[in-house]
């Protein structure tokens, strides 16, 4: 039993999602894009090593997968239109993180697959809407919204 601490592998999510988000920020591309550009065996990979990749420079860690998957600057830059306090690439992968934990119990899906149906949902453009609320309303309102196919209940 643990008391205090989640599970490991749920921390692992958290890494995958966060270094998704950052790394959409580094090239200023939707991190669907760069969920896209990874790729599920890549995306995997990250998350079956995410303790190791955690331990290392993240910077060092992004401009790997930039490089070895070929991403290339884009013209999404949500940080920059952002009228209010940005919430960090931790923030936001924690948001995705939960939302997946969601999505891979209700629907039955292995964690990757449950993560690459949530990026490529309508709930995604909400998340990443840094001018709104949205991402910081309470998980199962964001689940909801996933489930209502982006429509706000």
């Amino acid at each position: 039993m643990m008391q205090g601490r989640e599970l490991q592998k749920n921390n692992d999510l958290f890494f995958t999602c966060s270094l998704i988000a950052y790394i959409a920020r580094r090239t200023k591309n939707k991190p669907v894009d760069v969920v896209d550009a990874l790729g599920e065996d890549t995306i995997a990979k990250i998350y079956e090593l995410a303790d190791v990749y955690h331990s290392d420079n993240i910077d060092r860690v992004s401009d790997d997968f930039i490089e070895e998957c070929h991403i290339q600057q884009g013209n999404f830059d949500n940080v920059a239109e952002c009228e209010y306090s940005v919430p960090t690439h931790w923030d936001i992968g924690k948001v995705y993180k939960r939302l997946i934990l969601m999505v891979e119990a209700k629907e039955q899906k292995g964690v990757v697959n449950a993560l690459l149906t949530a990026y490529h949902s309508k709930v995604s453009d909400l998340i990443e809407d840094y001018n709104s609320s949205f991402y910081y309303d309470n998980p199962q309102t964001i689940f909801a919204t996933y489930e209502n196919d982006g429509i706000p209940e």
